[in-house]
């Protein structure tokens, strides 16, 4: 694997100039500007962790953005777009180095697995058989435990001609985290050129399992935290939500958001009302649809930068979570990342599925395929 890293950084290298195998970026001389326009992906090593060999890949699209994805636990570091003056900035809080992932900030970036969201009471059961899981918020389980797939060391293949893609594949073993059965786990970051970051997730396992996957990138469209996501404004197509108790588990009901701070049908600023949701906004909104096909589901705008995310997926519900834990503990761009200069918008099944059979089931069988994707783009207004 990694002779075909080298080699496919190497060819960059030849048609483009702008990075090589194992060293730095480096960016291209102003007469020389037209060679990030080159599509494809370059690689370079980004350390280690569990002795396993950790690279930062940079997807180019011919429009000059850039995504960087690291293999340890599949995170987006980075999405750099021009705002409507031209200036670039990435629109994801990531970190500088492997080293300040490896403190565990929360979940920046991450693919979350093998089960997105929260379990309640840290237990489920499954074919008349009780299952434990690692209680790692408060009483319990959040995004597949105390080591889930945000901290793993996935492997990494990087598409073999111009096309931005990266595919990344783990095996979550049996027991892992105590979950059953072995599941294989493959994720295909894909940047396009009409600036959509598209996220396409397979599964398979040999026991029957809960499987929840998505991305946790937080998002923040005026390109810095040193702003709030408060003046952003967002719509969710979603006429339901299912409301939490105090831990954040879903009641089981699903409630109407109509004439309540929940409602994000017609987009509205995300602080005008927060103040009117206690802790702010982490809760799931039950999508609208009537099958499982790719539907626009999500938009968020910020009119300071005119950046406009686009959210686009095959899944059931949407986290929105606000940033309300973040605290300045963890520093991107040279800047803190305080409360609220971050948003996240996960596509998902529900939290607590395995315990509310009312739900969406979220049981993959032996035989089955799991199979979800999920679109964000990008664009200026």
């Amino acid at each position: 694997m990694n002779r075909l890293i080298c080699h496919v950084a190497m060819l960059s290298l030849i048609t483009t100039g702008i990075a090589s195998c194992g060293g730095e970026n480096k960016q291209p001389s102003p007469e020389n500007s037209e060679a990030i326009m080159k599509a494809g992906v370059t690689a370079k090593d980004w350390g280690e962790t569990d002795g396993k060999k950790v690279q930062l890949f940079t997807l180019t699209n011919k429009n000059g953005v850039t995504v960087g994805i690291t293999n340890y636990g599949g995170i987006v570091t980075s999405w750099v777009t021009p705002d409507k003056n031209g200036n670039k900035s990435s629109v994801v809080v990531g970190m500088d180095s492997l080293s300040e992932y490896l403190k565990k900030p929360p979940y920046f970036g991450a693919i979350i697995g093998r089960y997105g969201n929260r379990i309640g009471d840290a237990k489920f059961t499954l074919d008349g058989k009780p299952y434990t899981l690692a209680a790692n918020n408060g009483k319990n389980n959040l995004h597949g435990g105390n080591k889930g797939f945000d901290k793993v060391v996935w492997d990494a293949t990087p598409s073999a001609d111009s096309t931005p893609a990266l595919t990344l594949s783990y095996l979550s073993k049996d027991g892992e985290e105590g979950f059953p059965g072995n599941l294989k786990v493959t994720v295909v970051y894909t940047l396009t050129d009409d600036n959509e970051l598209n996220i396409d997730y397979t599964a398979e396992t040999d026991k029957a399992t809960p499987v929840n996957l998505t991305n946790h990138s937080y998002f923040n469209l005026t390109g810095s935290t040193e702003n709030t996501i408060l003046n952003h404004s967002l719509m969710i197509n979603a006429d339901h939500y299912t409301p939490v108790d105090t831990g954040l588990i879903p009641t089981g009901e699903i409630k109407a958001v109509k004439g309540t701070p929940f409602d994000f049908t017609k987009a509205e600023i995300i602080g005008s009302r927060i103040d009117a949701v206690p802790g702010g906004y982490d809760h799931n909104f039950v999508l609208n649809r009537k099958d499982s096909s790719m539907q626009l589901v999500a938009v968020l705008s910020d009119s300071v930068s005119g950046r406009k995310l686009e959210v686009f997926t095959t899944e059931p519900g949407i986290q929105f979570y606000s940033g309300n834990f973040l605290n300045g503990a963890f520093v991107s761009g040279g800047k803190p990342v305080n409360l609220r200069t971050a948003l996240c918008l996960e596509t998902q099944h529900f939290p607590d599925s395995p315990n509310k059979p009312k739900f969406p089931s979220t049981i993959l069988q032996p035989g089955q395929k799991y199979h979800t994707v999920t679109t964000y783009k990008i664009s200026v207004q």
